[in-house]
């Protein structure tokens, strides 16, 4: 009796942790409405949000409103849409750290808190409703998400002392803001957005995202220096690209095509295995990775003799973490047919390689608190089984069972965005969308109609995927 009075706390919160843990993932929940979307079943998507609302207050809320938001636009409720993924974009700014949660999560895992987006989700909200201002017709509001794109990435990195993303500035952003500038008629401003996505095209995206400048982007930078009055620049840029400029008015107005092709990765766990070697330094023991040639020193210095030894017991742990898993796209490449010519789509953002390259980037800055976690779990682990090797066991197996990586992600968004620009005929215009694949191709046809001045927009997003 008196052992069941001193254990049964222990015992009340090591069940409810093991709740925790032994829940269904994320992904598990929500399988139905993966497999809706993966289908192209959009309104039976919507209807199971509309049925399972459970995550609208709960600590997936914001994944839910970007199901939402992105169930919406897909259905071309473009003001629906952007209502839920203001409500997520609200989510994101209010989001505060709960030191409650943080502190139990050195003994559970990182899922009992509200889902914290990754970097790179966190602008794909603008992206997303600036495609939906524009179809809208408010363009202002558009290039306000497509500058709030950068800004963004600014702040977020700002706080990424050490360890910095390789995502630090998104160079589709600043052609989309060239495009709608230009389709608004400032060649000025368009000007200025397309010189700045050249300079992040060949800098940040050629070093860590092998994304070559489109050359689409070229046309439109000499374009638009040319309707600005910049003979000069027009001079620099052909001499830059090695192509002779001759301006070409689309006298009919023009359809600019947004291609999304396929999926994003999904998050599942991966084991990270961590051994102790000498350290030198008085007050620390270090952890090493070779794999992944990590190293981390952990100050002890300041814990009570007990749980010194402890730490110096520890041999050999695993830090569980959450990895991408790529799906796929069955389609490679694609192009626009239209009027006997035909229009590559050419890649401007590849958001399937910007996940695994953010991924890896937060892994390096977090990895010493997970290790902080996982030694404060073995310590307790010892320090219990000092007490009594019962309680010791209890702990080692909710220490096993709790140890769980973070597998919730946005799982809608695209594997990349492609672009192409289409000159139209006045009135009716028929334009063909070719997907090509190892095996076999497919065609989507659209039709839009041609009017003087107007520059017409249109994403469309093919969802096959090879997994």
């Amino acid at each position: 009796m008196k052992s069941f009075k001193k254990y049964s706390k222990i015992f009340i919160i090591f069940f409810a942790v093991l709740l925790i843990a032994g829940c269904a993932t994320y992904y598990q929940k929500n399988i139905e409405f993966q497999n809706h979307i993966t289908q192209g079943n959009f309104e039976r998507a919507d209807n199971w949000l509309d049925k399972n609302d459970k995550d609208a207050d709960g600590k997936n809320m914001l994944l839910y409103y970007l199901n939402r938001g992105y169930v919406s636009w897909i259905r071309q409720n473009y003001a629906e849409s952007n209502h839920y993924f203001s409500i997520a974009e609200k989510i994101i700014e209010d989001y505060v750290r709960n030191y409650y949660l943080e502190a139990l999560t050195y003994i559970s895992n990182p899922n009992i808190k509200p889902y914290k987006p990754e970097d790179f989700e966190v602008v794909m909200v603008n992206y997303f409703m600036a495609l939906n201002y524009i179809q809208l017709g408010k363009f202002e509001d558009a290039i306000v998400e497509c500058k709030r794109i950068n800004i963004k990435l600014n702040q977020l990195n700002d706080k990424h002392k050490d360890h910095k993303n390789r995502y630090q500035r998104d160079a589709f952003a600043h052609h989309l803001m060239g495009i709608i500038y230009e389709a608004d008629n400032d060649y000025n401003n368009a000007f200025i957005a397309y010189r700045n996505a050249l300079e992040v095209y060949e800098t940040d995206y050629k070093e860590y995202f092998d994304i070559s400048v489109p050359e689409q982007l070229k046309e439109d930078i000499l374009r638009s220096a040319y309707l600005t009055g910049f003979h000069d620049e027009v001079s620099l840029y052909e001499e830059k690209f090695g192509k002779k400029f001759k301006y070409q008015p689309n006298e009919n107005g023009e359809l600019i095509f947004f291609w999304l092709n396929g999926f994003g990765p999904y998050k599942a766990e991966t084991s990270i295995n961590f051994v102790k070697v000498p350290n030198s330094r008085s007050g620390y023991v270090t952890m090493v990775n070779d794999e992944y040639d990590l190293s981390f020193p952990i100050y002890i210095g300041d814990k009570s003799k007990r749980e010194k030894d402890a730490f110096h017991d520890l041999r050999f742990f695993r830090v569980a973490f959450p990895k991408y898993v790529e799906r796929s796209p069955y389609y490679t490449n694609a192009l626009l047919t239209s009027n006997s010519k035909a229009y590559k789509l050419e890649i401007m953002q590849d958001i399937n390689d910007i996940a695994f390259k953010t991924l890896k980037d937060r892994m390096l800055r977090e990895m010493a608190t997970a290790i902080g976690r996982l030694a404060t779990k073995k310590a307790l682990e010892a320090l219990a089984d000092e007490e009594d090797e019962a309680l010791g066991t209890l702990v080692n197996i909710v220490n096993t069972v709790t140890e769980k990586a973070d597998t919730r992600n946005w799982q809608t968004l695209p594997y990349s965005i492609s672009y192409a620009r289409v000159p139209l005929n006045k009135g009716l215009n028929n334009v063909t969308l070719l997907s090509n694949s190892p095996h076999g191709g497919n065609s989507q046809e659209f039709k839009f109609t041609g009017e003087k001045g107007k520059t017409l927009f249109h994403a469309y997003h093919t969802i096959a995927t090879k997994n």
